[in-house]
Protein backbone atom coordinates (compact mmCIF):
# COMPACT_ATOMS: atom_id res chain seq x y z
CA UNK A 1 0.00 0.00 0.00
CA UNK A 2 1.31 3.96 -0.68
CA UNK A 3 1.84 5.51 2.82
CA UNK A 4 3.13 8.69 3.66
CA UNK A 5 6.05 7.68 7.01
CA UNK A 6 9.02 8.90 8.70
CA UNK A 7 12.37 7.27 9.47
CA UNK A 8 13.77 9.50 11.60
CA UNK A 9 12.12 12.89 13.08
CA UNK A 10 13.13 16.14 12.12
CA UNK A 11 11.50 18.76 9.20
CA UNK A 12 8.83 17.82 6.47
CA UNK A 13 12.04 17.45 4.37
CA UNK A 14 11.81 13.43 6.41
CA UNK A 15 8.63 12.80 5.09
CA UNK A 16 8.55 9.72 2.29
CA UNK A 17 5.30 8.95 0.17
CA UNK A 18 6.65 5.11 -0.25
CA UNK A 19 5.11 1.37 -0.21
CA UNK A 20 4.31 -0.26 2.97
CA UNK A 21 3.15 -3.36 4.24
CA UNK A 22 -0.52 -3.61 4.73
CA UNK A 23 -1.24 -3.83 8.31
CA UNK A 24 -3.49 -6.37 9.96
CA UNK A 25 -5.79 -5.86 12.72
CA UNK A 26 -5.15 -7.53 16.32
CA UNK A 27 -7.69 -8.48 18.82
CA UNK A 28 -10.17 -5.64 19.57
CA UNK A 29 -8.85 -3.63 16.11
CA UNK A 30 -9.97 -3.08 12.71
CA UNK A 31 -8.83 -2.18 9.60
CA UNK A 32 -9.68 0.54 8.02
CA UNK A 33 -9.37 1.41 3.93
CA UNK A 34 -8.87 5.28 4.40
CA UNK A 35 -11.04 7.65 2.92
CA UNK A 36 -9.43 10.73 4.46
CA UNK A 37 -7.15 11.57 6.80
CA UNK A 38 -6.88 15.04 8.39
CA UNK A 39 -3.30 17.14 8.92
CA UNK A 40 -3.06 18.45 12.21
CA UNK A 41 -0.73 20.69 13.86
CA UNK A 42 0.52 17.91 15.97
CA UNK A 43 1.19 16.02 13.29
CA UNK A 44 4.21 18.57 12.90
CA UNK A 45 5.27 18.29 16.53
CA UNK A 46 5.39 14.64 16.52
CA UNK A 47 7.26 14.28 13.26
CA UNK A 48 9.51 17.13 14.49
CA UNK A 49 10.16 14.93 17.89
CA UNK A 50 9.02 17.99 19.81
CA UNK A 51 5.61 16.57 21.42
CA UNK A 52 6.45 13.74 24.44
CA UNK A 53 4.56 10.79 22.37
CA UNK A 54 6.33 7.54 21.83
CA UNK A 55 6.46 6.36 18.43
CA UNK A 56 8.59 3.53 16.37
CA UNK A 57 10.14 4.15 13.59
CA UNK A 58 9.13 4.50 10.88
CA UNK A 59 6.37 5.95 11.47
CA UNK A 60 2.76 6.94 9.35
CA UNK A 61 1.35 10.04 11.00
CA UNK A 62 -1.99 10.91 11.13
CA UNK A 63 -4.35 10.40 14.15
CA UNK A 64 -8.06 11.44 12.58
CA UNK A 65 -9.49 9.31 9.83
CA UNK A 66 -12.35 8.36 8.23
CA UNK A 67 -12.72 5.68 6.35
CA UNK A 68 -14.57 1.82 5.43
CA UNK A 69 -13.82 -0.67 7.46
CA UNK A 70 -12.38 -3.55 5.37
CA UNK A 71 -11.20 -6.18 7.99
CA UNK A 72 -12.10 -6.99 11.48
CA UNK A 73 -9.70 -8.46 14.45
CA UNK A 74 -10.80 -11.04 16.80
CA UNK A 75 -13.47 -9.92 19.14
CA UNK A 76 -14.85 -7.20 17.26
CA UNK A 77 -18.60 -6.83 18.13
CA UNK A 78 -20.98 -3.95 16.54
CA UNK A 79 -18.99 -2.98 13.37
CA UNK A 80 -18.98 -4.66 10.29
CA UNK A 81 -16.83 -4.92 6.84
CA UNK A 82 -17.80 -2.30 4.41
CA UNK A 83 -19.30 0.15 7.31
CA UNK A 84 -18.32 3.56 6.90
CA UNK A 85 -16.41 4.84 9.77
CA UNK A 86 -14.31 8.08 11.67
CA UNK A 87 -12.62 8.25 15.02
CA UNK A 88 -9.59 9.40 16.68
CA UNK A 89 -6.64 6.35 16.64
CA UNK A 90 -3.68 6.32 18.95
CA UNK A 91 -1.50 9.03 18.57
CA UNK A 92 1.71 6.85 19.11
CA UNK A 93 0.70 4.21 16.68
CA UNK A 94 0.82 4.05 13.07
CA UNK A 95 -1.51 6.67 11.85
CA UNK A 96 -4.19 7.23 8.20
CA UNK A 97 -1.82 8.84 5.86
CA UNK A 98 -1.98 5.61 4.27
CA UNK A 99 -4.32 3.31 1.79
CA UNK A 100 -4.90 1.44 5.02
CA UNK A 101 -4.45 1.95 8.83
CA UNK A 102 -5.59 -0.26 12.26
CA UNK A 103 -7.60 1.34 14.63
CA UNK A 104 -9.14 0.43 18.18
CA UNK A 105 -12.57 -0.70 17.63
CA UNK A 106 -13.52 1.07 20.87
CA UNK A 107 -12.70 4.79 19.11
CA UNK A 108 -14.64 4.42 16.06
CA UNK A 109 -18.19 5.57 15.11
CA UNK A 110 -20.26 5.33 12.28
CA UNK A 111 -19.40 8.03 9.50
CA UNK A 112 -21.84 10.90 9.04
CA UNK A 113 -23.97 10.63 5.54
CA UNK A 114 -24.37 14.24 5.53
CA UNK A 115 -20.66 15.10 4.41
CA UNK A 116 -18.48 13.29 1.97
CA UNK A 117 -17.01 10.97 3.70
CA UNK A 118 -12.98 11.81 3.04
CA UNK A 119 -14.29 15.32 4.59
CA UNK A 120 -15.67 13.58 7.50
CA UNK A 121 -12.23 12.82 9.02
CA UNK A 122 -12.10 16.60 9.68
CA UNK A 123 -13.95 15.76 12.45
CA UNK A 124 -12.73 13.41 15.36
CA UNK A 125 -10.09 15.78 17.07
CA UNK A 126 -11.13 18.93 16.32
CA UNK A 127 -15.17 18.22 17.08
CA UNK A 128 -13.85 16.24 20.22
CA UNK A 129 -11.28 19.12 21.62
CA UNK A 130 -14.42 21.96 21.33
CA UNK A 131 -16.82 19.65 23.08
CA UNK A 132 -14.94 18.86 25.65
CA UNK A 133 -13.04 21.98 26.07
CA UNK A 134 -16.68 23.79 26.52
CA UNK A 135 -18.33 20.89 28.19
CA UNK A 136 -16.10 18.47 29.92
CA UNK A 137 -13.45 21.25 31.34
CA UNK A 138 -16.20 24.10 31.54
CA UNK A 139 -19.56 22.81 31.93
CA UNK A 140 -20.90 25.23 29.93
CA UNK A 141 -24.37 26.10 30.47
CA UNK A 142 -27.62 28.16 28.32
CA UNK A 143 -27.22 31.83 28.98
CA UNK A 144 -23.94 31.92 29.90
CA UNK A 145 -21.26 33.81 28.31
CA UNK A 146 -18.15 32.39 26.40
CA UNK A 147 -15.62 34.21 25.50
CA UNK A 148 -13.35 31.55 22.75
CA UNK A 149 -10.54 33.59 22.03
CA UNK A 150 -8.65 32.33 18.55
CA UNK A 151 -12.08 31.20 17.09
CA UNK A 152 -11.13 31.52 13.28
CA UNK A 153 -8.92 27.94 13.82
CA UNK A 154 -10.93 24.54 12.96
CA UNK A 155 -11.67 23.87 16.84
CA UNK A 156 -12.97 27.05 16.94
CA UNK A 157 -15.74 27.07 14.47
CA UNK A 158 -16.54 23.65 16.22
CA UNK A 159 -16.80 25.88 19.55
CA UNK A 160 -18.88 28.56 18.42
CA UNK A 161 -21.19 26.51 16.94
CA UNK A 162 -21.37 24.24 20.17
CA UNK A 163 -21.24 27.00 22.39
CA UNK A 164 -23.98 28.45 20.50
CA UNK A 165 -26.59 25.01 19.79
CA UNK A 166 -26.05 25.07 24.30
CA UNK A 167 -27.70 28.40 24.34
CA UNK A 168 -24.88 30.65 25.39
CA UNK A 169 -23.60 33.95 24.37
CA UNK A 170 -20.66 33.49 22.04
CA UNK A 171 -18.08 36.05 21.59
CA UNK A 172 -15.76 34.95 19.33
CA UNK A 173 -11.97 36.40 18.40
CA UNK A 174 -11.23 36.35 14.72
CA UNK A 175 -9.15 37.79 12.06
CA UNK A 176 -10.69 39.44 8.91
CA UNK A 177 -9.87 36.38 6.84
CA UNK A 178 -11.72 34.19 9.31
CA UNK A 179 -14.72 36.16 10.80
CA UNK A 180 -17.33 35.35 7.85
CA UNK A 181 -16.98 31.73 8.87
CA UNK A 182 -16.80 32.58 12.59
CA UNK A 183 -20.31 34.68 11.57
CA UNK A 184 -21.66 32.06 9.92
CA UNK A 185 -20.91 29.41 13.04
CA UNK A 186 -23.35 31.50 15.21
CA UNK A 187 -21.35 34.11 16.91
CA UNK A 188 -23.19 36.57 18.41
CA UNK A 189 -20.30 39.05 18.33
CA UNK A 190 -16.87 38.80 16.64
CA UNK A 191 -13.75 40.64 17.77
CA UNK A 192 -11.35 41.65 15.29
CA UNK A 193 -7.81 40.95 17.53
CA UNK A 194 -6.22 42.30 14.75
CA UNK A 195 -7.41 46.25 15.18
CA UNK A 196 -8.66 46.10 18.83
CA UNK A 197 -7.58 44.53 22.02
CA UNK A 198 -9.81 41.80 23.45
CA UNK A 199 -9.63 43.53 26.42
CA UNK A 200 -10.83 46.49 25.26
CA UNK A 201 -13.33 44.95 23.84
CA UNK A 202 -15.00 42.86 26.11
CA UNK A 203 -16.39 45.47 28.56
CA UNK A 204 -18.83 42.75 30.32
CA UNK A 205 -17.75 39.88 32.84
CA UNK A 206 -17.43 36.16 31.19
CA UNK A 207 -19.02 32.48 32.78
CA UNK A 208 -15.94 31.15 30.38
CA UNK A 209 -12.77 32.17 28.97
CA UNK A 210 -11.74 29.42 25.98
CA UNK A 211 -8.31 30.01 24.63
CA UNK A 212 -7.51 28.24 21.35
CA UNK A 213 -4.69 30.70 20.19
CA UNK A 214 -1.15 30.99 20.81
CA UNK A 215 -0.92 33.69 23.51
CA UNK A 216 1.97 35.20 26.19
CA UNK A 217 1.53 34.45 29.87
CA UNK A 218 0.65 37.85 30.28
CA UNK A 219 -1.24 38.58 27.77
CA UNK A 220 -3.76 35.17 29.10
CA UNK A 221 -3.28 35.98 32.68
CA UNK A 222 -4.88 40.02 31.61
CA UNK A 223 -7.79 38.04 30.09
CA UNK A 224 -8.36 36.31 32.91
CA UNK A 225 -9.68 39.73 34.63
CA UNK A 226 -12.53 39.12 32.35
CA UNK A 227 -14.07 36.02 33.94
CA UNK A 228 -16.26 36.59 36.23
CA UNK A 229 -15.86 35.29 39.85
CA UNK A 230 -16.66 31.63 40.07
CA UNK A 231 -16.22 31.51 36.39
CA UNK A 232 -13.71 29.11 34.39
CA UNK A 233 -10.46 29.88 31.78
CA UNK A 234 -10.46 26.48 29.78
CA UNK A 235 -7.17 26.28 26.75
CA UNK A 236 -5.83 23.86 24.42
CA UNK A 237 -2.10 25.58 24.24
CA UNK A 238 -0.26 22.99 26.81
CA UNK A 239 2.94 25.18 26.16
CA UNK A 240 1.56 27.50 28.44
CA UNK A 241 0.47 27.58 31.55
CA UNK A 242 -3.83 28.10 32.29
CA UNK A 243 -3.95 31.02 34.48
CA UNK A 244 -6.63 30.69 37.21
CA UNK A 245 -7.57 33.31 39.93
CA UNK A 246 -8.10 31.72 43.36
CA UNK A 247 -9.17 34.69 45.38
CA UNK A 248 -11.57 34.80 42.77
CA UNK A 249 -12.56 31.29 42.89
CA UNK A 250 -11.46 31.09 39.11
CA UNK A 251 -10.27 27.84 38.00
CA UNK A 252 -8.22 26.77 35.14
CA UNK A 253 -8.01 23.42 32.57
CA UNK A 254 -5.85 22.77 30.13
CA UNK A 255 -7.72 20.43 27.83
CA UNK A 256 -6.07 17.44 26.03
CA UNK A 257 -8.01 15.65 23.41
CA UNK A 258 -9.01 12.07 24.37
CA UNK A 259 -11.03 9.36 22.25
CA UNK A 260 -14.88 9.56 23.42
CA UNK A 261 -17.29 7.52 20.99
CA UNK A 262 -20.52 8.55 22.55
CA UNK A 263 -19.30 12.29 22.30
CA UNK A 264 -18.31 11.49 18.50
CA UNK A 265 -21.23 10.19 18.03
CA UNK A 266 -23.22 12.87 19.04
CA UNK A 267 -21.23 15.33 16.87
CA UNK A 268 -22.32 12.87 13.79
CA UNK A 269 -25.97 13.40 14.76
CA UNK A 270 -25.34 16.99 14.96
CA UNK A 271 -24.13 17.14 11.53
CA UNK A 272 -26.87 14.80 10.10
CA UNK A 273 -29.57 16.81 11.43
CA UNK A 274 -27.67 19.73 10.01
CA UNK A 275 -26.98 21.08 13.22
CA UNK A 276 -23.14 20.80 13.01
CA UNK A 277 -21.38 21.94 10.13
CA UNK A 278 -17.81 20.71 8.70
CA UNK A 279 -15.63 23.42 7.54
CA UNK A 280 -12.72 22.04 5.38
CA UNK A 281 -10.64 24.18 3.48
CA UNK A 282 -8.80 21.88 1.65
CA UNK A 283 -8.43 18.45 -0.22
CA UNK A 284 -5.50 17.41 -1.62
CA UNK A 285 -3.79 13.89 -2.75
CA UNK A 286 -1.19 11.75 0.16
CA UNK A 287 1.35 12.59 -2.04
CA UNK A 288 1.37 16.02 -1.50
CA UNK A 289 0.65 15.39 2.42
CA UNK A 290 4.18 16.38 2.78
CA UNK A 291 3.84 19.53 0.97
CA UNK A 292 1.35 20.43 3.44
CA UNK A 293 3.63 20.07 6.32
CA UNK A 294 5.80 22.34 4.79
CA UNK A 295 3.46 24.82 4.18
CA UNK A 296 2.36 24.24 8.16
CA UNK A 297 5.78 24.73 8.75
CA UNK A 298 5.56 28.21 7.50
CA UNK A 299 2.53 29.54 8.86
CA UNK A 300 0.45 29.05 5.33
CA UNK A 301 -2.07 26.70 6.59
CA UNK A 302 -5.14 27.96 7.37
CA UNK A 303 -8.14 26.04 7.93
CA UNK A 304 -8.67 22.33 8.10
CA UNK A 305 -6.86 20.07 5.14
CA UNK A 306 -7.90 16.31 4.61
CA UNK A 307 -4.98 14.42 2.59
CA UNK A 308 -6.90 11.93 0.32
CA UNK A 309 -4.84 8.05 -0.35
CA UNK A 310 -5.51 6.81 -4.27
CA UNK A 311 -8.09 4.65 -5.07
CA UNK A 312 -6.73 0.93 -3.71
Amino acid sequence: MKAVRFHATGGPEVLRYEDADQPVPGPGEVRIQVAGSAYNPADGGIRGGFLPIPITLPHTPGYDVSGTIDALGEGVDGLAVGEDVIGLIPMNANGSAAQYVVAPAEVLVKAPTATPLADAAGVPSVGLTASQALFEAGDLKASQRVLINGAGGPVGGYAVQLAKRAGAHVIATASPRSSEIVKAAGADEIIDHTATPVLDAVTEPVDLLLNLAPITPDGFSALVARVRDGGVVVSTTPTVTTPSDEERNVRAATVFVHPDADVLSNLVALIDSGDLHVEIAQRVPLSELPAIHQQAEAGQIHGKVVAVPPAV
